[in-house]
């Protein structure tokens, strides 16, 4: 059985929302945001969205929480946590817009569609394997190795290229815990999702494999898709058009005003054990924030059609759904 690590206290947390910055939040699971927005219209209820702590969800959202776009008359109601949360309060399908796993979304496709814009994909890259010593990923086979969670595409796509193993779980927030339990023994290994992929080296680890391109390997060149944000069938598809409207033009702003968007987070930002400067924020986001973000072309949509093909045929996830995205 998967075994889950211990959780140390929460690390505090600085959300932006508004016009204004959000003090540091102590809540145990996530920073809720209780500033709207812009002025949505009378008597309609305001979009809850949820989204990981990582650059790449801050930096497509940035625009939106900072007044710098036309929200067209919506409020919006956003809180943060970390990945595997999100992907399991994505359940209850309470939320509107979440940041999920790909590999979460046919099990939860009932209640969400996938929207167009928003994705995190490697083209060549994606998560790390890591270990305190160089080795071949065939040697970890029946080890412990650290994953952000079982609902995760970086565990699904792991147990493609290595069935044999067992997973613990690590969640990503603290960022420095992942390396703090590598570094204790506790694990023999470390997947790695989000800004731990460009640090691991600074913290004395070595890479084992890059998932991404053993998935590229495997499927003759495909990306990686990673993470998606879905919203929720129920708004209905007038208010589903509009707000994938404005989520879009969200991503749009950052895109084209990224250093400022940049220096914004990092001004802003506190998030306890990342160790992330401009140039390896620079870095991060040329990976996971670009024109795949903004639209999602063909040969990612066929990806994550593969990707649910083969977890299912290794009975990894649920029979493959049909993917289905929103406007």
């Amino acid at each position: 059985m998967p075994r889950t690590a211990p959780a140390p206290a929460s690390p505090r947390a600085i959300a932006v929302a508004g016009r204004r910055r959000i003090g540091k939040s102590h809540s145990s699971r996530r920073a809720s945001v209780d500033v709207m927005v812009d002025q949505g219209d009378s008597g309609t209820p305001p979009i809850s969205i949820a989204f990981s702590p990582d650059s790449d969800d801050i930096f497509m959202f940035w625009a939106l929480l900072s007044g710098r776009i036309d929200c067209e008359g919506l409020v919006f109601a956003p809180e943060r946590s970390d990945t595997e949360s999100l992907n399991a309060r994505a359940e209850s399908a309470t939320l509107d817009v979440v940041a999920v796993s790909i590999a979460r979304w046919p099990s939860i496709a009932k209640d969400y569609l996938l929207l167009p814009h928003g994705m995190s994909v490697g083209r060549g890259y994606g998560p790390v394997v890591v270990a305190d010593s160089a080795r071949e990923l065939g040697s970890l086979r029946g080890a412990r190795i650290a994953i952000p969670g079982l609902r995760t595409t970086a565990y699904l796509t792991l147990r493609l290229l290595l069935p044999d193993f067992e997973p613990v779980v690590v969640p990503i927030s603290p960022y420095a815990r992942v390396f703090e339990v590598l570094r204790a023994g506790d694990v023999d290994a470390a997947l790695l999702i989000h800004e731990g992929r460009l640090t691991y080296s600074d913290e004395g680890f070595f890479a084992v494999c890059d998932i991404g391109q053993g998935w590229s390997r495997e499927t003759g060149g495909l990306p990686l898709p990673l993470g998606a944000n879905v919203i929720r069938r129920g708004l209905g598809p007038a208010r589903i058009a509009r707000v994938s409207r404005v989520l879009r033009t969200s991503i749009d702003w950052a895109l084209g005003h990224r250093a400022e968007t940049m220096n914004a987070l990092l001004g802003d930002e506190n998030r306890l054990g990342l160790n992330l400067d401009l140039a390896k924020l620079d870095r991060y986001l040329a990976m996971y924030a670009n024109a795949d973000t903004l639209d999602a072309p063909a040969d990612v949509r066929e990806a994550i059609a593969q990707l649910y093909a083969r977890g299912a045929a290794a009975g990894l996830m649920p029979q493959a759904a049909k993917v289905e995205f929103a406007p």
